[in-house]
């Protein structure tokens, strides 16, 4: 590969990652709101809990907060379709654990949980640094499983 196609493809690289960078910012923006928005939806609550208290009939305020916890459900749906968007954007995905990891990582380096095969993904750039025994698997430092194998690390 010569001089300027390495220039090139890294000025690709860079390219991308500030798109990523951008688009990822911009969602968490939309979080933000939608964060703000349940604050605001929580102290509507409140309120409407303790007019009832103070009117003494606590069960008056009842519909309203359910409508209420209605409308928080559907925001905290939206977040969770915004973070998905997020983890697509950044090759990522969850483990039932809580870990997340790339995309196209096949056991948990926590759990060892084997992940459900899905379709290749672009590779993503990350800090791996351990190589597993059983099948030469890049593994970050802190796995506890091979991504590859699912075999246990060893210490």
């Amino acid at each position: 590969m010569s001089f300027f196609e390495k220039v090139k493809q890294g000025a690709s690289g860079a390219a991308k990652k500030a798109q990523q960078t951008m688009e990822t910012t911009k969602l968490r923006s939309q979080i933000s709101g939608k964060e703000k928005e349940m604050e605001r939806i929580c102290t509507k609550i409140g309120q409407s809990i303790y007019e009832a208290y103070s009117n003494g009939d606590v069960s008056q305020s009842e519909t309203t907060v359910m409508d209420y916890c209605g409308q928080l459900t559907d925001i905290q749906k939206d977040i969770d379709l915004i973070e998905e968007k997020i983890k697509n954007i950044k090759s990522e995905k969850t483990c039932s654990c809580g870990k997340v990891v790339a995309v196209d990582v096949n056991y948990c380096p926590d759990c060892g949980k084997r992940f459900p095969e899905e379709a290749p993904h672009e590779d993503t750039v990350g800090e791996i640094r351990v190589i597993c025994t059983i099948c030469n698997a890049e593994n970050d430092i802190n796995s506890k499983y091979c991504i590859q194998c699912g075999e246990e690390m060893i210490s």
